[in-house]
């Protein structure tokens, strides 16, 4: 039986990148999704990368391209981020837009710098304790943004804020943006980054949510363009899942249970985090009298580790020795050393065979 492996499908990647590219002005892919398809991305297009470490650096060769994530820097990480070539930023606390500004104040360099100011946004969808919340309150922003509009080395001035990747209920975009930000404001703004990616199709998520996203984003476009602003869209996720396929092998089939050689640990923490579960190449539809409902459970002795609680596939086809293929698997899939596993390899083809 071969180890598992995932698949990434170069011709799907930059499929997915011109399908962003036709919604928006501005894209940059956000490379902590899956940094093996940052590469092909900065060899095949011409997209911005965000970035939120400086770990994450070394997965770039033109720094340039960065747009970099400020969070609890110094003084000496601004200089040392700008000296690389780096030129546009995030900041989305006041301590460290603080220190920005009187950095900028010091400084002697020729070069402008782009800045973006994150607004704290509510998402009411989410009712839990879970998730930080990153930003800072509107009228703070806008104050700021007035008051930065007059820096001389400050280029591109623009605003930020986030919606969580498979958070598909809440994209009334125009709408909520003139809730926060009033016309004065649009006057002498260049740049509106919406964040948080593009949802992508799994088990558990209604892909007919998608294309009404994609719809309400073109529409934030030109409004924000008859005011003369360009729109920044940040995909990882719509580019990362659909590029990338995880194939394992079958190790036991009894009862209902499918064992496979692989862990939800070793290249799918998204089934635990966010949670979203990998569609299986060649499922069927649970009205099918001919298909069988599965679990499909990981190597592992924890409990939790479960790609799929119910997947309808043909008996016939769930053969202890035969392969799993499981689709849009290519983001978030980062591993841990939970019982000694290891990450699983990749593989790079121009398409999927």
């Amino acid at each position: 039986m071969n180890d598992p492996r995932f698949i990434i499908s170069k011709r799907k990647v930059l499929e997915q990148y011109e399908a962003v590219e036709e919604i928006s002005d501005i894209v940059s892919y956000s490379s902590k999704t899956n940094p093996i398809i940052t590469k092909i991305l900065e060899e095949k297009t011409s997209c911005m990368f965000s970035i939120h470490t400086l770990n994450e650096l070394e997965n770039i060769k033109d720094l340039s391209r960065i747009l970099f994530f400020a969070q609890v820097w110094t003084a000496g990480d601004i200089k040392m981020l700008i000296c690389k070539n780096i030129s546009n930023f995030v900041i989305d606390n006041e301590k460290d837009l603080e220190i920005f500004v009187k950095f900028l104040k010091n400084s002697e360099m020729a070069r402008k710098i782009n800045l973006f100011l994150r607004i704290k946004l509510k998402e009411n969808t989410v009712k839990t304790e879970r998730y930080f919340v990153f930003g800072m309150e509107s009228d703070f922003v806008k104050n700021k943004i007035k008051e930065l509009r007059g820096n001389k080395k400050i280029g591109r001035l623009g605003i930020h804020f986030h919606r969580k990747t498979q958070n598909i209920a809440e994209w009334d975009l125009k709408e909520e943006f003139e809730s926060m930000i009033d016309s004065e404001i649009m006057k002498i703004i260049d740049v509106v980054n919406i964040g948080g990616g593009l949802p992508s199709e799994y088990a558990n998520t209604n892909i007919k949510t998608i294309k009404p996203i994609l719809s309400k984003i073109k529409e934030f476009k030109k409004w924000l363009n008859d005011f003369g602003i360009k729109l920044m869209v940040e995909p990882g996720r719509f580019i990362a899942a659909p590029s990338a396929k995880l194939v394992a092998g079958i190790l036991r089939v009894y009862d209902n249970n499918i064992i496979i050689n692989v862990s939800v640990y070793q290249g799918d923490m998204d089934a635990l985090i966010v949670p979203v579960k990998l569609l299986v190449e060649g499922e069927k539809d649970r009205n099918d009298p001919q298909a069988k409902p599965f679990v499909i459970k990981g190597m592992t002795p924890c409990s939790m580790d479960i790609f799929r609680y119910r997947a309808y596939l043909l008996k016939e086809a769930v053969i202890e020795g035969n392969e799993i293929v499981f689709l849009n698997s290519g983001a978030y899939n980062f591993s841990t050393d939970f019982c000694g596993l290891k990450p699983i390899k990749t593989e790079i083809v121009e398409d999927f065979y």
